[in-house]
């Protein structure tokens, strides 16, 4: 019989351990090993032991007097990303009675709101001088008195239109003693806007029916006497 040489099997290539994977085909990091905190220190001497087990990271030897306070996430939304509301009473073109501020019992027209939630008002200024303000809703009183602005076209005005110039805190020497505040004019621009409103609302005032009265009724300022309650009162 020939010896027949046989060939040796070849092995079958083992096959790798796919990654672990989740719902979302993210890797799972394996587990790492938690490294000692103490080590092995041999310690010379009879009846020691042999050995102390020591630190290897030291702790801090001085600790605050005072434990620090953690930052609380606020999940409030931001003054900007509010919802702003206005009263249904209120709408443009409506009379409104100032409650507060330098102009409180003056009557205005309410022209529109703006983004922080304010209201835009004005007299206007050629009746009972009263320029564009801005004012909280909760300061007014809105009265049944209407006037059709719908052909009023406003410059545009934001919050930003009533931002006031930072001045300069530096003094000069010769500035020490004086007292007397010097006074800011209007700009020339926001002069032309004020006239150029004043103009239009004038014009819609006049085709009222009632323009004898409601020229009156915004001039006149709104104050109370004895017996009247405001509460009995009809706006």
């Amino acid at each position: 019989m020939s010896d027949v040489s046989k060939k040796p099997e070849e092995e079958a290539p083992q096959e790798q351990p796919k990654p672990r994977t989740g719902r979302k085909g993210k890797k799972f990091r394996d587990k790492k090993t938690k490294k000692p905190l103490f080590k092995k220190k041999p310690i010379g001497g009879e009846k020691n032991g042999g050995f102390r087990m020591v630190r290897i990271r030291k702790l801090p030897r001085y600790y605050p007097t005072e434990s620090r306070r953690k930052r609380i996430k606020n999940y409030r939304k931001a003054f900007c990303k509010h919802k702003r509301r206005l009263r249904p009473s209120i709408t443009p073109g409506t009379v409104l009675i100032l409650l507060a501020g330098k102009y409180r019992g003056k009557r205005v027209v309410f022209l529109k709101q703006l983004k922080s939630g304010l209201l835009l008002v004005t007299g206007p200024y050629v009746l009972n001088k009263v320029p564009f303000r801005r004012i909280n809703q909760i300061y007014v009183i809105a009265t049944s008195t209407k006037i059709d602005i719908s052909g009023v076209t406003l410059p545009r005005i934001s919050d930003g239109y009533f931002r006031v110039p930072k001045k300069p805190k530096k003094m000069d020497k010769g500035e020490i003693f004086e007292t007397e505040r010097k006074k800011t004019s209007w700009p020339l621009k926001k002069r032309q806007h004020q006239r150029d409103v004043d103009v239009q609302l004038l014009r819609t005032i006049k085709k009222h029916p009632d323009k004898k009265y409601l020229f009156k009724y915004l001039i006149a300022p709104f104050h109370l006497t004895n017996g009247v309650y405001p509460h009995n009162m009809k706006f």
